[in-house]
């Protein structure tokens, strides 16, 4: 089964709660607050992988939750931080934040209220900035911020239906933190001062971050296979590489992208993607529509593929200018790719004449006779790709 696009759940790790506890020890009078701080949340952390070319594994696991930060301990222990849950994907996948869906709550405290609550209560100073006092004993009232709030405000959000895209994995390695885990509650000994000598109160931990999100993949190849359905383009993909699509005398064989591994006798390698059918409309979600045609955005050569002996009633003419018309409805980018034409079936018999008439009718296009059933000019169809796409790449 190939995934290229669904829909997950991330949440990061709670951080730890502070501990409130007394230093005990025989001969030690007045031992004083030794309560330990909380282990901050783990982390939702993406890593892009080229050995991966699918989405499947987040479809069986949709909703990534990290673990939570322990609670800290006596004696001055901290809590252990949770473990960071790392996901891999293929390279690349896209990120896109979905838009939230749920009602605003009303909140019965004011802004001014809110102003007056951080302009009177202390701050304390640590190593990563300043925080509020959260006060547990008698006679003084709790506070907990909500940082999730303030963090919704500054993040801008887009018009489109997928929402914002936050990320695009395009290099093996490269990673991505998803949601950050949350801070770790201070223990008591971090509030003890001259006045207060014996604080009997902490700090809870942090909740993570969290959110749902759209992975949506589009795949990393150098030359993307475009063509009308029955062209031969699995063929084509089978007898350049040790891919093993699936191929048979009827069109949409192919329902979803193959990816082939085209090699050289000096081991360079490049990587072909075989996409389905094209058919008129494609660029209105027609057939297929963008189920494929978003996999060879990011190619760098595109090979359109030419069914010259017109087995299927088309005139290959009208299937080249029908091809081009396609590519520039959905992404006028796409006609300025390097493109190489490539005629196959040149073992029909009809094939020779109708080459001479697309000869004729298509002018100033180099065309390439080839016959992938039979493997006849596989070679020179693989020099001339690779020359193609190190002129792309010297681009």
């Amino acid at each position: 089964m190939f995934v290229d696009e669904i829909k997950i759940y991330a949440k990061a790790g709670h951080g730890g709660k502070g501990c409130v506890a007394f230093h005990r020890e025989a001969f030690v009078p007045k031992g004083g607050p030794s309560g330990g701080n909380g282990g901050r949340g783990g982390s939702v952390i993406l890593q892009a992988d080229h050995d991966l070319n699918n989405l499947i594994a987040q479809y069986y696991q949709p909703r990534l939750i990290a673990e939570e930060g322990n609670p800290g301990l006596g004696k001055g222990m901290d809590g252990h931080a949770g473990k960071d849950l790392v996901i891999k994907v293929p390279c690349g996948t896209l990120v896109w934040r979905l838009k939230d869906t749920t009602p605003a709550v009303e909140t019965k405290q004011s802004d001014d209220d809110d102003d007056e609550i951080s302009s009177d209560k202390p701050m304390f100073a640590t190593s990563s900035g300043k925080r509020l006092l959260i006060h547990s004993s008698s006679g003084e009232s709790a506070q907990e911020i909500d940082l999730s709030k303030e963090a919704a405000e500054e993040t801008s959000s887009d018009d489109s239906e997928k929402g914002e895209l936050v990320a695009d994995l395009t290099k093996h390695g490269q990673q991505f933190i998803l949601c950050k885990g949350g801070r770790g509650g201070l223990g008591n000994r971090n509030f003890a001062t001259a006045r207060r000598q014996t604080p009997r109160f902490a700090q809870p931990g942090e909740p993570g971050a969290e959110g749902e999100y759209l992975f949506e993949l589009r795949i990393m190849a150098e030359i993307g296979l475009v063509g009308y359905p029955n062209a031969g383009k699995s063929t084509l993909l089978a007898a350049i590489s040790k891919a093993r699509p699936k191929i048979a005398p009827y069109p949409f064989t192919t329902l979803h992208p193959q990816i082939g591994i085209m090699e050289y006798a000096d081991w360079k390698r490049l990587t072909v993607c075989d996409v389905p059918g094209l058919i008129e409309g494609a660029h209105q979600n027609v057939g297929l529509g963008h189920a494929f045609l978003r996999h060879i955005e990011r190619c760098k050569i595109l090979v359109l593929l030419l069914d010259m002996a017109g087995t299927d009633g088309r005139k290959p003419w009208d299937d080249y200018k029908q091809l081009l018309k396609e590519l520039e409805l959905y992404d006028p980018a796409l006609v300025e790719r390097p493109c190489l034409v490539v005629a196959n079936k040149m073992d029909e018999a009809a094939a020779e004449k109708y080459l001479k008439q697309f000869k004729t009718k298509i002018k100033k296009v180099n065309v390439l006779p080839i016959a992938a059933a039979f493997d006849e000019g596989m070679e020179k169809f693989k020099q001339m790709v690779r020359k193609a796409v190190e002129d792309a790449s010297e681009v």
